[in-house]
């Protein structure tokens, strides 16, 4: 295990030509709190398409984190939603940014109908103990959010994600950003409590 936190994001994609989790995964991971406490944050953007799967998500789970911490937008959201589960099913109607749909229906042939996270409770409760709007939600959707997450939850560290509204500038998006370090910070420390169990 290295110790680094990777934190993801998404770029553009049509009908969202700024994407806010971008914008939050990059100031999560300048949070001067993960500095201070010798996390060590990565910050992946994650280009809105299939194919980045293989050529961004991959090498990154590679590296071997020790916790994820992955951000998508929600442009219907009113309030972060807590991504409990991913399935392994992706929809062919909605292309990705690049214009392509997903090859198969199936995202892994061999794998599990779902995954879920283990510590997705425990964030949600942590999001709403700092004053957070947040709701559990089983339905990651079937696009490059629910794909993404699917494969990671296969990484074998704690891994969760989570659904943003459209974010302004504002008080509430520094209490996001703070709240969120505070999440990423609680991840990294359990994954090393759990790596030093026998």
């Amino acid at each position: 295990m290295t110790g680094h936190l990777l934190v993801t994001g998404f770029g553009p994609f049509p009908g969202m030509p700024v994407n806010p989790s971008a914008i939050l995964a990059r100031r999560l991971a300048a949070h001067p709190r993960l500095r201070r406490l010798a996390v060590s944050p990565y910050v992946l953007i994650l280009p809105t398409a299939y194919a980045a799967i293989a050529t961004h998500l991959e090498p990154a789970l590679a590296a071997r984190p020790c916790a994820i911490l992955m951000i998508g937008v929600a442009a219907r959201a009113r309030r972060v939603r807590v991504e409990s589960r991913a399935v392994n099913r992706a929809s062919r109607l909605f292309p990705d940014a690049s214009g392509r749909v997903s090859a198969r229906l199936c995202l892994e042939p061999m794998g599990p109908a779902a995954r879920t996270s283990p510590v997705a409770a425990f964030v949600l409760r942590r999001l709403r103990e700092r004053g957070v709007a947040a709701i559990a939600s089983r339905n990651a959707g079937r696009y490059l959010c629910n794909a993404t997450y699917f494969r990671a939850l296969h990484a074998g560290c704690p891994v969760v994600f989570l659904h943003v509204p459209p974010q302004r500038r504002d008080r509430s998006a520094d209490r996001l950003v703070d709240a969120l370090a505070d999440v990423a910070l609680a991840l990294v420390g359990r994954a090393r409590v759990a790596s030093a169990l026998p």
